[in-house]
């Protein structure tokens, strides 16, 4: 038996808010620390700004954060406070600060700008989405890489697509059934989640999450419409994926 159904829809998604707590035994399966040795080697590969430091817009709970600060002075950027909480728990000296991917602003200049798990996916247009790309190239140094993960592209997005995640442990369960859909030039998954804790009543939640489908082409115009020298990656963290690339140009004297 389920308690009450709660019901949300984007841009706020339940993962990121009220099941901030699940939201690593929902994700376990990626492999952080693999994937930051990626992003390093793409970082020192195209970078040309010669210094240490990262900043990761949409850091979520701070797994990237984790593993970046061993060669990095990072700082983690997150619109949402409960995410936020629990990235301090795993850095609590780490530098966290809750904003917006299109407004946020920071007295400070990057080496490295990376934006990562198709976070741009939840903007509501492509104005918004070149928003995004200028803030996040004002924050670049002059020679510094924008690392973007964008979401899926639209002649790949599979309507119909069924998945079910869990994850049990002696603290709870969680499970997450979704099955995607389109309309136009939006992406729709609609996700139940299960949730069950000892001595708890097993909560039922479900939700549908709005994405942006954007082609790699316009992504592309959009990061250097921002300013930035773009590239595409075909291998990226999820597969399918790739990676979106921009250098910000270093201006002779």
């Amino acid at each position: 038996m389920s308690a009450r159904a709660s019901r949300s829809k984007s841009p706020r998604p339940l993962m990121f808010y009220r099941l901030a707590a699940q939201y690593d035994a929902l994700t376990g399966s990626k492999d952080s620390r693999q994937e930051v040795a990626y992003l390093e080697t793409l970082a020192r590969r195209f970078g040309r700004s010669g210094g240490r430091s990262w900043l990761d817009v949409a850091c979520g709970t701070g797994r990237h954060l984790q593993f970046l600060r061993r060669h990095y002075r990072v700082v983690g950027i997150d619109l949402s406070a409960p995410m936020l909480r629990v990235a301090r728990r795993r850095l609590p000296s780490v530098r966290l600060r809750r904003g917006d991917m299109r407004t946020f602003t920071l007295r400070e200049s990057f080496d490295v700008v990376s934006c990562l798990f198709s976070a741009i996916g939840h903007l509501r247009s492509e104005g918004e989405l070149e928003t995004a790309f200028r803030n996040f190239a004002r924050h670049l140094k002059p020679g510094g890489v924008c690392i973007v993960e964008p979401w899926i592209d639209p002649a790949s997005f599979r309507a119909g697509f069924v998945q079910l995640v869990s994850h049990a442990d002696p603290t709870g369960a969680i499970a997450r059934m979704s099955v995607s859909a389109r309309r136009g030039h939006r992406s729709i998954v609609h996700y139940e989640y299960l949730v069950g804790q000892p001595g708890r009543k097993v909560l039922h939640f479900s939700e549908d999450d709005i994405g942006l489908l954007v082609s790699r082409r316009r992504l592309l115009e959009m990061m250097r419409r921002a300013g930035l020298e773009a590239r595409f990656l075909a291998r990226g963290l999820t597969p399918g994926r790739g990676l979106l690339l921009g250098r910000k140009p270093i201006v002779p004297r």
